[in-house]
C-alpha cells in the first residue's frame, strides 16, 4: 500500500486513526501493530512471514545475546544472529543477481525461479540488526515483550522505505509516549508537505527521466541528457525525502518523535557533507555499526582510508543486485576518501603537499574574489560528482550508465535525434523545475510552522490547496512509483 494512494490516504489512515484514538494506552500498540501487519500484507501477503522470522530471530537472539557472560560466547551468539538476518536478505536481494553472474562467468547455464524481493526488507533487517548491536553493548536492554520489539520493526510509517529508526531512539516511545494537538497538526500538515513533494514534483520529474532513460543514449541530445540527469536527481530527493517526510509526520499523529532523514542535501559543499544531509538514517547506521565497528579513524590515514571505502562499497550493495549500485557505492567512495585526503594536514600525507601549495597560491588572489570562487567551485564539483554518481544509479547497465554520460559531455556521436526536446520537458514543467530548485534550498523551511499571525492561516490555505491538488493528481494519474520500495 502506498502512502500516496486514495485506499491509504481516504480509507486505511483514516480508520486506524480512529481506531488508535478511541481505545485506551494499554491498546494503542496493538492497535497499531495490527495495523502495520494489514498494510505490509496489503501489497505481500505472502512475505508477511519473512517478516515475522525477522521478529522472531531477532526476540529471541537479543535475550541469549544479554544473558550470555562470556565475552567470547557472546559475541559468537551476536554473529550467529547477525548472519541469520543476512542470510535471509542475501537470499531474497542478492541471490539472483549471483546466479546471474556466476553463469556470465563460467558460462554456465544454471537455472533457478526467480526470486522476488519482499518491499522494505532492507530497511527492517537494518532495524532489526541496530537492535541487537545495541543489545550487545549493553546501550539497551533486551526487549522481553515480543509484541513492543514486533512494533518496533514492523511499525508501518517507516516499515517499507525507512527512515532506518534505530532501537535505542524509540526504545522509551514504544512503552510511554503522548500525543497532544500540536503533534497531531505538526505531523498532519508534515504529512501533506511530503504527499505534495511526491506527487506534485517527484512524479512530474520522474516522468521526464523515464522518457529520456528510456530511450538509447545516442539519440537525443547533450541537453536533453543534462536535463534528464536533473530531472532524475530531483525525481530521487523529492520521492525519497517526501516518503520520509510523511513518515515523520504519520509517526507525530501517533506519539513517535523519529529521527531527520534529509538536511537539504543538494546545497552541499562537498561530497562528505552531502552524505551528512542526504538519507541521514543509512548514513549514521553505517557509521555506527560499521565503520565504528572496523575502527573508524582511530587507525592511522591508511585504515581510516580502506575504512570508508568498505563502507561506500557497501552501501552500493545495499541500494540493489546490480553493479551500477555497486559502481555508484564505489564513485562515491572514492570523493570521499579523495576529501578527507584533502583535509589531511600535509606533514601527515605527502599527497598534500602540492594541494597545500595550490591552495596557498589561491589564498593571493584577491580576498573577495577568491572566497566566492572557492565556495563556487566546491558547489559547482559537489554538483557534478552526485548527478554523474545519479545517472549510474538510474541506468540499467554500466554500458548506458557511460554511454549517457559521454553523451552529456559531447562525446557521443548522436546519429539521429528520435525526438525533439518539447516531447520531453513541456512550459510547465519548466515551471516545476524551478519550484524543485527553489525547494531543494532552505528559504522555505520556517514558514510552515510559523505562529505569526498573518503567515499561519495563509500557509493553513496553502496546504489544504496542496493536499486537494495532491488528491487530485492521484486520481486522475496512474503514474506513482515510490523509487525507495526497490530497495
Amino acid at each position: 500500500m502506498l502512502f500516496s494512494s486514495m485506499t491509504f490516504i481516504f480509507i486505511f489512515l483514516p480508520l486506524v486513526i480512529a481506531l488508535y484514538f478511541l481505545v485506551n494506552q494499554k491498546l494503542k500498540n496493538i492497535v497499531l501493530l495490527i495495523a502495520s501487519v494489514i498494510f505490509y500484507a496489503w501489497g505481500e501477503p505472502k512475505y508477511v512471514a519473512i517478516l515475522l522470522l525477522t521478529i522472531v530471530i531477532d526476540y529471541f537472539g537479543a535475550i541469549i545475546v544479554d544473558k550470555e557472560e562470556n565475552q567470547k560466547k557472546k559475541l559468537i551468539l551476536l554473529w550467529s544472529v547477525i548472519l541469520l538476518n543476512l542470510s535471509v536478505l542475501i537470499y531474497f536481494k542478492y541471490f539472483n543477481f549471483l546466479i546471474d553472474n556466476i553463469n556470465l562467468l563460467f558460462r554456465t547455464n544454471i537455472d533457478f525461479i526467480k526470486v522476488i524481493m519482499p518491499i522494505g526488507i532492507s530497511f527492517y533487517t537494518f532495524q532489526a540488526l541496530s537492535y541487537v548491536v545495541d543489545v550487545y553493548r549493553k546501550e539497551v536492554k533486551a526487549q522481553k515483550n515480543i509484541l513492543n520489539l514486533a512494533l518496533y520493526i514492523v511499525m508501518f510509517p517507516q516499515l517499507v522505505a525507512g527512515p532506518i529508526v534505530k532501537y535505542h531512539d524509540v526504545e522509551d516511545q514504544i512503552e510511554n509516549r503522548t500525543t497532544d494537538f500540536n503533534m497531531i497538526t505538526t505531523g498532519s500538515k508534515r504529512f501533506i508537505c511530503g504527499l505534495a513533494k511526491k506527487v506534485l514534483i517527484a512524479n512530474t520529474m520522474g516522468a521526464i527521466a523515464d522518457k529520456i532513460f528510456l530511450q538509447p543514449f545516442d539519440t537525443f541530445t547533450p541537453l536533453t541528457a543534462w536535463i534528464g540527469a536533473f530531472a532524475y536527481s530531483f525525481q530521487l530527493f523529492f520521492d525519497f525525502s517526501g516518503y520520509s517526510d510523511m513518515a515523520i509526520g504519520l509517526g507525530l499523529i501517533f506519539g513517535f518523535k523519529y529521527l531527520e532523514n534529509f538536511n537539504f542535501p543538494y546545497i552541499s559543499k562537498s561530497i562528505s557533507e552531502f552524505w551528512r544531509r542526504w538519507h541521514i538514517s543509512l548514513s549514521t547506521w553505517f557509521k555506527q555499526y560499521i565503520y565504528i565497528s572496523l575502527g573508524g579513524n582511530r587507525l592511522g590515514l591508511k585504515k581510516t582510508c580502506i575504512n570508508l571505502g568498505i563502507v561506500f562499497l557497501l552501501t552500493g550493495i545495499w541500494h540493489g543486485a546490480n553493479w551500477t549500485f555497486i559502481v555508484w557505492g564505489i564513485w562515491n567512495g572514492i570523493f570521499i576518501i579523495i576529501e578527507r585526503l584533502i583535509k589531511t594536514p600535509p606533514e601527515k600525507c605527502s599527497f598534500m603537499v602540492k594541494i597545500s601549495q595550490i591552495c596557498n597560491n589561491l589564498a593571493n588572489i584577491e580576498q573577495y574574489h577568491a572566497k566566492f570562487f572557492v565556495e563556487f567551485s566546491k558547489h559547482f564539483y559537489t554538483i557534478l560528482i552526485f548527478i554523474i554518481g545519479w545517472v549510474i544509479f538510474r541506468a540499467d547497465t554500466l554500458t548506458y550508465a557511460v554511454g549517457y554520460i559521454k553523451n552529456m559531455f559531447g562525446l557521443v556521436n548522436v546519429h539521429d535525434v528520435a525526438y525533439a526536446l518539447p516531447y520531453y520537458v513541456d512550459n510547465m514543467e519548466i515551471i516545476m523545475f524551478a519550484v524543485a530548485i527553489l525547494l531543494s534550498m532552505p528559504f522555505c523551511r520556517n514558514l510552515l510552522y510559523s505562529e505569526n499571525k498573518v503567515l499561519r492561516p495563509i500557509m493553513n490555505i496553502w496546504l489544504i490547496v496542496l493536499f486537494v491538488l495532491s488528491s487530485a493528481s492521484i486520481a486522475a494519474s496512474n503514474y506513482n512509483p515510490f523509487i525507495y520500495f526497490r530497495f
